[in-house]
């Protein structure tokens, strides 16, 4: 039986930029599925001049095939997207999201689940609400009393995680020019940082970040908003795309002080 990895985010290279080395790794390791829902196609996402903005519905077409193309590479076995609009997954209605995440976790009863953390990373409202819906509808699958959309048993996760970025990642990336920020309701937002002693997990995956970079160019209508990161030296594009850094929400299976190096550990 192999054991299972459900990735949710809201956005097309959320799963490349943020959790890539892990899922390159996971990808090519032969105990491990990997699987990806991805609550919206990204169709607010432009990044080159405003008017040559194909609009949403093409936008959304593109950058579902980019994600499509950058899953392959990072050896997921199975991509689902919901039919949210990029920007509006805080406006979705709880029940109907958090029922269709349930029906997708009971379907593929995944033994661990990674999403954003309760902060989205850097404060995009999107990230937030997924991280919400994601932690509600873990909850309601495990509970026999909540029927979904197509009426499966019960699946209880064994272990979730929040995915974190390590104080180390920021500042690297601050040093070399990249700063996450957005400005939500007039007031702007950066990229959280997370301390050495609140991560409970790192996943060193050095060998594996070609194959990340590889699939982060399959994110062609992204690049414009990556500046110079890509022509990093090889040895700071190791660094970046070399490991993941988690904070561990819940765990069946283990638990303490003690820094984990794998995701599946306690069920291997």
């Amino acid at each position: 039986m192999p054991l299972k990895l459900l990735a949710i985010f809201p956005h097309p290279d959320d799963e490349t930029l943020g959790l890539g080395p892990a899922l390159a790794r996971y990808g090519a390791d032969p105990q491990v599925e990997t699987y990806l829902l991805c609550a919206t196609r990204g169709e607010r996402g432009w990044q080159g001049e405003p008017a040559a903005n194909p609009g949403l519905e093409a936008l959304g077409q593109i950058r579902e095939a980019e994600l499509r193309a950058a899953a392959q590479i990072l050896g997921v076995r199975e991509v689902t997207l919901l039919d949210y609009i990029d920007g509006d997954v805080d406006h979705a209605e709880p029940e109907r999201i958090i029922a269709q995440l349930v029906q997708h976790i009971r379907r593929l009863q995944p033994h661990l689940v990674i999403t954003f953390p309760p902060d989205g990373n850097y404060g995009h409202p999107d990230h937030i609400a997924l991280s919400q819906f994601t932690t509600a509808a873990l909850v309601c699958a495990a509970d026999a009393g909540f029927t979904d959309p197509a009426e499966q048993p019960p699946h209880r996760v064994a272990k979730f995680y929040f995915m974190a970025d390590s104080r180390e990642l920021v500042n690297t990336l601050a040093e070399q020019g990249f700063v996450l920020t957005m400005t939500v309701d007039g007031v702007e937002r950066g990229q959280v940082a997370w301390e050495a002693w609140q991560l409970t997990t790192h996943v060193e995956a050095a060998e594996h970040w070609p194959t990340v970079l590889k699939a982060i160019r399959c994110h062609h209508s992204q690049l414009p908003s990556l500046g110079e990161v890509l022509n990093l030296p090889e040895e700071l594009l190791r660094r970046v795309w070399g490991r993941n850094t988690f904070y561990r929400a819940y765990s069946l299976v283990n638990g303490g002080r003690q820094m984990e190096t794998d995701l599946f550990e306690g069920l291997r």
